[in-house]
């Protein structure tokens, strides 16, 4: 299968002859000599502009895209300071854990999926809030060991250019001298409503001028502790949030809010480094994050099964709405035989990608007719899937890509806060839908020539990999632009309940299609949530291809470009 992207007519023109396929590699070949030098063409520094403040980077400056407006601005003011795509991420969440804590707080975690443009090398950085190794009977919420602040530290430290306080400062700023609250916000907080104020900590922080009820869109909010915590990120590091003074006063405060940890916990958790789920793509390589982000391995399935079937880019929308349903059951059943009760995999990522597994996943797919439950075994796992994340990913002018989901294991974690430092606290993971399995980024990359293509991350629980691969298939193959792509009307189907969920946007031919094929369809509103980037030329190499989405099911916002 040959590469769908777009390659630059002009350099082809002296490489006429040979296959396909080769002429693509060594037009890769090429654009890897020139990469750094056309980088240099699309983005400057303003001399009369110190490195570090906004406008110092002319030109190109990347992109950014966040579930929450406030977050998007400052990771495209960080790209302007001169900020990597990591460092921009890193202040994303830092302003997340402010402005949407609800599902991005200090307390919870989550996993990026990075791409180095000197190395060439994607690794996923693995940070999801664990469980205590030991759980008090005095603990009436048990709440996770906080993975948010070292994840990020860590991922900053390795692929950062600023100083770690521009990072914080953004976020300590706002927390300190108020925020207006956003839409996506409020939509949270309308969704618990004021069950949410019974925990003192938590009243402080998200009631409404009244004191009764909670914020609504549009109210200014602030957090004097949090920001003191944040405060204490940006002059010491999170060192001490882990180990040390402030370590031991955050543990007394969040086992006096009934949660469960101890300073061992703190002090022991740390960041892992892994290797991505791979998929390769044609002359491209889809990175997806390992379990226990199980619905980024999921996408990963179905998107092997997608490449190995060969047909989606000659379908017709129903033909599509079908490999994308028919998929997706498959990969929900196969992820029975790999995830056990306690969101681990008992298979390695890539023994579950492996081509003979693709094949035996997809034994007896047809691409028009719907598998019946009973030719499938094991059967796909009936389990409540949290779909309280939140993604956002940046690229900066060099090509360098980070994708990150996070969460907080439930909608607003336990929905206590630790007094004295506004950290709210985030659920132990369980098998009651709380924890990590439904967090979704992945990234696209052509290793040969270090280009980055696509980043996207996804949220909505159990349809995240449904939403995810919708899209990347509809850029990959149907060659669709980004907008177009997170626009289009999405499908579902894990097949417990039996049942194809499709958006009320979906067309009556459409409908029709999958009906003829076996599916019974139910309508519901919003199938999952997709942020995305692409690049479908390459970046650096072609950086005017580039364009950036975020979901219009939500109330995000996609940032960047140009200065």
């Amino acid at each position: 299968m040959i590469n769908r992207f777009n390659t630059s007519k002009t350099i082809s023109k002296i490489i006429p002859e040979g296959s396909a396929r080769s002429r693509k590699r060594q037009l890769r070949g090429i654009a890897t000599t020139i990469i750094f030098a056309l980088a240099t063409l699309g983005c400057s520094s303003n001399p009369t502009i110190p490195e570090g403040t906004i406008g110092y980077v002319g030109g190109f400056l990347g992109g950014v895209v966040a579930d929450e407006p406030r977050a998007s601005l400052i990771g495209n003011e960080i790209l302007s300071r001169g900020g990597s795509a990591a460092d921009a991420v890193s202040a994303m969440y830092f302003v997340l854990s402010v402005t949407m804590p609800s599902r991005a707080g200090i307390g919870g975690g989550g996993m990026c999926v990075a791409f180095d443009v000197k190395t060439g090398k994607t690794e996923a950085l693995d940070f999801t809030a664990i469980a205590p190794t030991h759980v008090p009977p005095s603990s009436d919420r048990p709440s996770a060991v906080p993975g948010n602040p070292r994840g990020f530290f860590a991922l900053q430290a390795r692929h950062g250019n600023l100083m770690w306080r521009e990072i914080i400062a953004p976020a300590e700023q706002l927390a300190r001298f108020g925020f207006v609250t956003s839409r996506a916000f409020a939509r949270d907080l309308k969704s618990i409503g004021p069950a949410v104020l019974a925990d003192p900590g938590a009243r402080a922080m998200f009631a409404g001028k009244s004191g009764r009820q909670v914020a609504l869109e549009g109210e200014t909010l602030k957090h004097f502790d949090l920001s003191t915590t944040l405060s204490s990120f940006r002059a010491r590091g999170v060192g001490p949030f882990y180990a040390g003074s402030f370590a031991r006063i955050f543990v007394d405060a969040v086992n006096q809010a009934g949660g469960s940890l101890a300073i061992e916990d703190m002090r022991g958790f740390i960041p892992k480094w892994r290797d991505t789920v791979r998929v390769e793509v044609g002359n491209e390589v889809a990175h997806f994050a390992p379990p226990p982000a199980a619905a980024s391995t999921v996408a990963a399935v179905m998107l092997a099964m997608l490449e190995e079937d060969g047909s989606y880019d000659s379908g017709d929308a129903g033909e599509r709405a079908h490999l994308i349903a028919e998929t997706g059951l498959r990969a929900f059943a196969d992820r029975s035989s790999w995830l056990d009760v306690n969101g681990h995999s008992t298979r390695s990522s890539k023994d579950i990608v492996a081509p003979s597994q693709i094949e035996h996943v997809m034994k007896g797919m047809r691409r028009d007719q719907r598998t019946p439950l009973s030719a499938l075994q094991p059967k796909p796992q009936n389990r409540r899937e949290s779909p309280s994340s939140t993604g956002f990913s940046a690229v900066d002018a060099l090509g360098n890509a980070v994708s990150c989901t996070v969460t907080m294991n439930a909608a607003f974690g336990t929905g206590r806060v630790a007094q004295g430092t506004g950290v709210l606290l985030a659920s132990v993971p369980n098998i009651n839908g709380r924890g990590p399995i439904g967090l979704a980024p992945m990234l696209l990359v052509n290793e040969n020539s270090k280009e980055f293509r696509l980043a996207a991350t996804a949220s909505g629980g159990v349809a995240a990999p449904s939403a995810l691969i919708s899209v990347v298939a509809n850029v990959v193959y149907g060659e669709q632009n980004i907008k177009a792509a997170v626009a289009q009307p999405r499908v579902h189907l894990s097949g417990n309940p039996n049942v194809t969920y499709v958006e009320q946007s979906v067309d009556l031919k459409t409908l029709n299609a999958l009906a003829k094929a076996g599916h019974h369809t139910q309508t519901t509103p919003v199938i999952g949530l997709v942020n995305a980037l692409s690049c479908p030329d390459g970046l650096p190499t072609v950086p005017d291809t580039c364009q950036m989405a975020s979901d219009p099911r939500g109330v995000g916002l996609a940032s960047g470009t140009m200065n």
